[in-house]
């Protein structure tokens, strides 16, 4: 997950170095590994879910990736890593179309389409189904038929879901970019450049869009608002906290979605504190010591998180104040919060689902998908939860 910008291809040691305060990252025998996945505990469940239906599409396999379903105009728009992007009905999982982005091969005999390094996405908006690649590329479906409406390119790779507002298309690279176009015709409109630290978490905050402004989390720990109109900085708030002397320590990416809600964006950073900001002024209403680059959720007047270790929190939206902790998902890489009805549902590495009782934490039911694993935050859409492993199993579920 951490990334040595142009140094290091492998992150897994240097993430297991962040969990653990950034202390040695090896251990005796005599000692207890502090990175161990603990495992799971016998529960009492209340209710048994029921798997509607299920289908097997390419998945991600051991990459990072932050492909995930997400539901619009009465369908389900998946992708795989390879280039294929799908739309499924979310009732049935009949697929309704198939786009191929791949680049078509040389014709020769042992010729295969290479790899298109879907990555960012899908969203939907305007009858158009958008997704970014590793490679830069920023493609725009039709969401009825599938077929390609524009491609554009940006500079650095795109790792998380661009945002829209107003009929313009945000998009947050790795390399510091952001870049927005006309989300109908694909026009570049303007471009900016972040500062990008030379050690940072390997992801990118997706840009919050609303009321003319986007919103996004930056490397540095920052968040900061950007005119749609015509890429203008408005305020920049600190949210990391960088401590300590070397690069690793100093690790404060912002790689969580911010969330509008009210007059108010909530935020969290890999390192330091969750936050609330006024959206007008920038102004910190409140901070509280949470660690995280998952998904943030809100109902009512609770924050909903992952943090760093693997543990979930409930926390009050208007002051910070913990309401329960679980802390027995320890160092199991588990997927930001989802919401459905009574409940919060994460996934794990062992591509384990748990039900927790939103009012107390308890895990009241759990659910195997399948052992590659659950990367992503699960998507929900009334009582159902669409979820896909790193194989490729996607999954309907029906909470009873």
């Amino acid at each position: 997950m951490l990334k040595i910008t142009n140094v290091l291809p492998h992150k897994t040691l240097l993430l297991s170095c962040l969990l653990t305060g950034l202390m040695a990252c090896s251990s005796t025998e005599d000692e207890i590994d502090p990175n161990e996945p603990v495992e799971l505990t016998e529960i009492t469940e209340k209710f048994e879910v029921n798997v509607v239906w299920e289908d097997s599409i390419s998945g991600v396999d051991k990459y990072f990736s932050r492909i995930k379903p997400f539901i619009a105009y009465e369908k389900l728009y998946n992708a795989s890593r390879e280039g294929e992007v799908y739309a499924l009905d979310p009732a049935t999982g009949k697929e309704l179309w198939r786009t191929d982005l791949r680049e078509k091969g040389d014709g020769g005999f042992f010729s295969s389409k290479p790899t298109a390094y879907l990555n960012g996405g899908p969203t939907a908006a305007i009858n158009k189904v958008f997704i970014g690649s590793e490679n830069g590329d920023v493609y725009a479906l039709d969401a009825e038929t599938g077929e390609l409406s524009w491609q554009s390119k940006v500079k650095g790779e795109v790792l998380a879901a661009p945002g829209f507002d107003a009929g313009v298309l945000v998009v947050n690279t790795a390399a510091g970019i952001v870049k927005a176009f006309n989300a109908s015709t694909g026009e570049d409109m303007w471009s900016i450049e972040q500062d990008v630290p030379p050690l940072t978490l390997r992801g990118t905050s997706s840009p919050a869009v609303a009321a003319g402004g986007a919103i996004i989390g930056s490397p540095n720990g920052s968040l900061t608002v950007y005119i749609i109109e015509n890429g203008q900085q408005g305020w920049t708030s600190e949210i990391g906290e960088a401590t300590g002397s070397t690069e690793l320590e100093r690790v404060v990416d912002i790689d969580s979605t911010p969330i509008i809600y009210g007059d108010k964006a909530y935020t969290i950073a890999s390192r330091g504190n969750l936050a609330a900001v006024d959206l007008r002024s920038g102004r910190v209403l409140w901070k509280r010591q949470y660690s995280s680059y998952r998904k943030l959720t809100i109902s009512g007047n609770t924050i909903y998180l992952t943090d760093v270790k693997g543990h979930v929190y409930a926390i009050d939206r208007i002051n910070g104040t913990e309401k329960w902790s679980q802390l027995s998902l320890t160092n199991r890489n588990v997927t930001g919060p989802a919401e459905i009805d009574k409940y919060i549902v994460v996934g794990d590495f062992e591509g384990y689902l748990h039900w927790l009782d939103k009012d107390t934490g308890d895990i009241v039911a759990r659910h195997h998908v399948d052992g590659s694993g659950i990367y992503a935050t699960p998507t929900t859409d009334g009582n159902m939860l669409y979820v896909q492993s790193r194989d490729g199993d996607l999954q309907a579920i029906k909470t009873p």
